[in-house]
Formats: structure tokens, sequence, C-alpha cells
């Protein structure tokens, strides 16, 4: 076996000296070539390291905590008993396009091709698929840039999204929401993986949170997106979506009037 000990004596000293150093030599070798499997093992097929895995400020209870609202989102996205399934559906999806652009706009200065080099989100990497089916990689602002302008022409599309009174929507309108939605899930995910650092240095942290709380909350309601698409965001999802906790009462004041634009203030759990 490498690196067995066996006692020494006599004079039989230099006969031993000469084995055993011969055996550390062969056991260093081996030391050596086994360290040089295990590294291998450990690196891409090309032989470079992969990246370490990239802490998640957005998961932080600092960040996490911040929001700009403080009622049930539960209760806003339910649908009103007297409103039409696809009235409802059409008005929200077209809510949140014009809401997730605007908020991507504020860091789209940071999202270049040199920053961004792929539509990443965790470790996926997004593709865009054109109207034949075929597969580009792309940066990540082309990759918005296209999403934006598929959604725009659809909602600004009035035999898609009807705005008369009386016209009908398409057969295919939930399954066009459907996508919709897949795509601006996936900018969404994009700001919080990339550009998380420029939005809180924007302190547009709690817009962000709020947003993409309202966001799923919306899709989990109506069954709009996949589970398998946005599980990669599920540790942001169940801490932003979970009930907040009831504010503490204030304390009375039989001298003082509450204040009119106390119902409408910004709310940090």
């Amino acid at each position: 076996m490498v690196g067995d000990y066996s006692p020494i004596s006599g004079d039989n000293t230099d006969m031993h000296s000469q084995r055993n150093s011969k055996s550390g030599l062969s056991c260093k070798m081996v030391l050596q070539a086994v360290g040089k499997v295990l590294r291998k093992s450990k690196t891409k097929p090309n032989g470079k390291k992969p990246p370490a895995e990239e802490k998640k400020q957005y998961l932080e209870a600092e960040f996490t905590k911040v929001r700009v609202v403080d009622f049930d989102l539960k209760e806003l996205v339910m649908l009103p008993r007297e409103i039409d399934l696809n009235e409802w559906l059409a008005s929200n999806t077209t809510t949140f396009f014009n809401l997730i652009n605007l908020q991507y706009s504020t860091i789209s200065e940071f999202c270049t091709g040199d920053t961004c080099q792929a539509m990443t989100a965790c470790n996926t990497i997004y593709y865009w698929y054109d109207e034949r089916g075929k597969k580009t990689k792309c940066t990540a602002p082309q990759y918005v840039d296209f999403v934006m302008s598929l959604v725009q022409k659809l909602v600004t599309d009035d035999d898609i999204f009807p705005t008369k009174y009386g016209k009908e929507f398409p057969n295919a309108f939930e399954s066009l929401v459907k996508k919709i939605c897949r795509y601006l899930f996936h900018v969404l995910a994009h700001l919080f993986w990339a550009h998380f650092k420029e939005t809180v240095a924007l302190d547009l942290q709690g817009h962000l949170n709020t947003l993409y709380a309202h966001f799923i909350v919306f899709i989990r309601e109506f069954n709009l997106v996949d589970p398998k698409e946005t599980c990669i965001m599920d540790d942001l999802s169940e801490i932003l979506c979970a009930p907040a906790p009831p504010a503490p009462a204030a304390p009375s004041s039989p001298t003082s009037a509450p204040s009119p634009s106390s119902h409408n203030h910004v709310t940090e759990r």
C-alpha cells in the first residue's frame, strides 16, 4: 500500500532509507495526481472553474422589507364579480407592461451589451425565439427591446386587446396573455439578478419589490405562467408575497385628528 511504514533496523538502514525515499516520492506523485483529478472534477469541460454563486442581495431583510403599499395584494388582483375575465386580464396585463417597462427604464443606462452580454436571471439564460421559431442568443438590452416591442404591438392591436364596446376578444387571447406575462417575468427576474444594486442606489427597491409581488400574485391567481418558469425566483416570491403583518395601531390622541395623508404613506416592513 502506498505510504506503508516499516521499522528500520541495523545494517539495513541505508537500504530502507532509499526505499523510504522512493516510497515518499511515489506517495507525493500519487497525491499530486489525485489532487489534479479532484481539481479537474470541479471544473467545466473546458477546464475553467465555474463562476461562484453570487450573493443574492435582494433577499437581504433590509431590502425585502421595503414596500410602497400596505394592503393585501390578493384582494387587489381578484376578479370583481361585475367584470368580464378577459377585460380584467387585458387591463392588468397592459398596466403591468407599462409599469415594468418604466421600471426597466430607470436602470437601462446600466444594462448594455457589455455589462449584460446575455439575458440572464439566476443560473438561467433566456434566448429569443422569432416568429419562425428561430432561437437566438442576444444581449439583455436586445432581449428586453424585443419583449417590449412585441408586447407594445399586441396591447395596441384592437383586434387582440379590443377597446370598443361590444367587440369580442380573440379565441387565443388567454394564450397571448400567458406569453406576455412569461416575457415580462423574464424582465423582472433580470432586474433583480443583474441590476438590483443600481436599483438600490436609486432608492427604487421599494417600487421594484411591490411591482414584483403584485405581478406574481396576479399570475398565480389566474395561472398565467408555469411555476417551472418562475421557480428560479421562488425564494424571493415567498418572502415578498407572504401576507404582511398588521401595522401596530398608533396611540389615539383626543386633541389631534388623523392626517388626510395617513392612508397614502410609504410603509417599510
